[in-house]
């Protein structure tokens, strides 16, 4: 069965909390994914949003994979980039091609949109994230630092 993308819009709350779960497992983080998600009211003021993208990738009927990505918009010149915060896919659906299809459709998307550049980040360590990414785009070796807006803010991974 060939994977399908859809990118989800205004009032697909229920495709888009399965990405949530999607994210929960794949990510082995209920907490983060599960615990406190946002009102109806705030994902669909989201999913309406210009800057945000969800899609979700699918195997026959059920939600098997999600992608977010958020546009950011550039000052030093009128054009934009979109960057993949998140993508994962339930273990179970792996290599069948869900990841691939949804940054295919993510792509139509961005070129909808006028953006010059995706963008992802990618662990050390996760092998298989690296090698979708290299086959898909040009790999940079860079260093991320996560700085807490204020004394005691939670950090990523800590």
């Amino acid at each position: 069965m060939q994977p399908v993308a859809h990118t989800l819009g205004f009032g697909e709350l229920a495709e888009f909390r399965q990405i949530l779960a999607v994210f929960a497992e794949a990510f082995r983080d209920e907490t983060t994914y599960l615990s406190k998600q946002p009102t109806d009211e705030y994902l669909n003021e989201l999913l309406a949003s210009d800057s945000f993208v969800a899609i979700a990738g699918y195997s026959g009927e059920s939600v098997v994979g999600g992608l977010a990505g958020y546009l950011l918009r550039k000052f030093e010149q009128e054009r934009c980039e979109l960057y993949i915060y998140d993508l994962a896919v339930l273990e179970a659906h792996r290599r069948r091609g869900v990841a691939t299809a949804m940054i295919e459709k993510l792509k139509k998307v961005a070129a909808e949109r006028g953006v010059y550049v995706i963008y992802v980040q990618a662990d050390y360590g996760d092998e298989a994230a690296i090698a979708l990414y290299t086959k898909l785009g040009v790999r940079e070796d860079v260093m991320h630092f996560d700085i807490p807006p204020y004394p005691g803010a939670a950090q990523r991974g800590g």
